[in-house]
């Protein structure tokens, strides 16, 4: 048993690493491309938010029908393989000459390669967490997987977090050090995905696999109340993530008036604080439910955000805090609600006899990117039309209304999906029911 063990942990641990690779464009393009763009490339808050919401509302329509090929793909090399396999090397594409612009880009260079580098990481993506929803059936062991991914991910944020502030010391330029990290990026997927794809089999396909048409497929998951519920949270959530993230360098740049270097660091501590905390949220998780514990993270960093407001200029210290704090609880957003998903993707298999786990997890991507498209299409412009300082001023936005956007409007959110997932009714005591009223249908890959 111990033997069995230790081979599965081996397991997760390659499977998870792949996620370095996916984790390394996140600084990137959540926090320094929009800057990039729209002020040292000339395009314009406006302009730079336009054209990325763009690219992640066309990045949307891929991912049901990635999804449902993922599901229902055969052949010698699996159902998952082959697509991250092709997404590695659109990926690589998209990264290179998003992260390495022409002198004046325009809007139109913008929306296209975000819109390559988009479909490259949705094709590796969507059968990637499906693929890591095969491999585990059982409540706690899933959270586990989980957290060796979003760790593994978080870890591939951090370093590519490290090239700007290194760049930085250096004397490097913002423009120089996005096309440094791009090679980096690069690179790692050029190590870790041959790593993924040879050392670690799918498991079989579920009996009972259904091959329902897509547009019957997505009514039907209508009905499935846990899956809907879930869906919902984790846009809403993802809102809130996603709009201090795209004004992260705006608010420390203009408010608080921290330089490049602790612009930098800031962004490491939050990442890193993220993998030091999700350690911990899986530990309670298997107390107490996902979903509550999740909801204890959310309340916790809206507390913290919601002091932001109150920061003046050179108040870095107590921003260091604020980013420690909502960093932590980042940690229980990357593991715990995926592992739901997966409960509720078998929650469905129960329900209706069918593997529908990569349309699940495309579902939840595309509530995913138009959540991060929200946040770029709202962020920018609201803080373009609002964010005018008054005549006179030296400042070249207004620091409350930069901090109310900041961090006022994901607080409002957070609350709203905590009321909504309190009550989340897939808890662990009901999953273990459905897994004994499956009997000899669901069998844990590992054991």
């Amino acid at each position: 048993m111990k033997r069995r063990t230790g081979t599965e942990v081996g397991r997760d641990i390659r499977y998870g690493v792949a996620a370095f690779a996916l984790g390394m464009p996140t600084i990137p393009l959540l926090i320094h491309l929009p800057p990039v763009y729209a002020e040292d490339l000339g395009l314009g808050l406006t302009v730079t938010g336009a054209a990325l919401f763009t690219a992640r509302l066309l990045d949307v329509i891929t991912d049901p029908i990635i999804g449902a090929v993922s599901d229902r793909l055969k052949g010698p090399f699996g159902r998952r393989k082959p697509l991250i396999a092709l997404g590695a090397i659109v990926g690589a594409a998209g990264v290179l000459l998003l992260l390495n612009p022409l002198e004046d880009p325009g809007a139109l260079y913008l929306a296209v390669w975000t819109s390559v580098l988009y479909l490259g990481w949705t094709l590796i993506n969507i059968p990637y967490l499906a693929w890591g929803a095969d491999l585990h059936t059982v409540y706690d062991k899933r959270a586990r997987l989980t957290g060796v991914r979003e760790s593994f991910m978080l870890v591939g944020i951090l370093v590519a977090g490290v090239i700007p502030a290194a760049a930085a010391e250096t004397g490097a330029g913002s423009i120089s050090a996005l096309a440094i990290t791009g090679w980096g990026i690069v690179v790692a997927g050029a190590v870790v995905f041959p790593l993924l794809l040879l050392t670690v089999a799918e498991p079989a396909p579920r009996p009972l696999q259904g091959r329902d048409p897509l547009l019957p497929t997505i009514r039907d998951l209508t009905s499935n109340g846990p899956f809907n519920r879930l869906l919902l949270g984790w846009f809403v959530n993802s809102l809130a993530n996603g709009i201090p993230s795209v004004l992260f360098i705006l608010f420390m740049k203009h408010v608080i008036g921290a330089n490049e270097i602790t612009q930098g660091l800031f962004t490491l501590l939050y990442f890193l604080a993220g993998i030091v905390g999700m350690p911990l949220w899986i530990w309670l998780s298997r107390r107490h439910s996902k979903h509550r514990i999740w909801c204890v993270a959310m309340v916790l960093a809206s507390t913290a955000f919601a002091t932001v407001p109150a920061l003046e200029a050179g108040d870095i210290l107590l921003f260091g805090i604020i980013v420690l704090l909502t960093g932590f609880c980042l940690g229980a957003d990357l593991a715990l609600p995926p592992a739901m998903q997966a409960d509720v993707a078998e929650y469905e298999y129960f329900r209706k006899g069918r593997d529908r786990t990569g349309i699940m997890f495309a579902a939840w991507s595309m509530s995913t990117k138009l959540a991060l498209a929200a946040s770029v299409g709202i962020a920018l412009p609201m803080l373009d039309w609002l964010g005018t300082p008054e005549q006179g001023s030296t400042e070249k936005y207004d620091s409350m209304t930069l901090a109310l956007i900041y961090a006022g409007l994901p607080v409002v959110l957070k609350v709203g999906v905590t009321l909504l997932i309190w009550g989340y009714p897939l808890n662990k005591a009901k999953l273990a029911i459905i897994q004994r009223r499956l009997g000899t249908r669901i069998k844990d890959p590992s054991g």
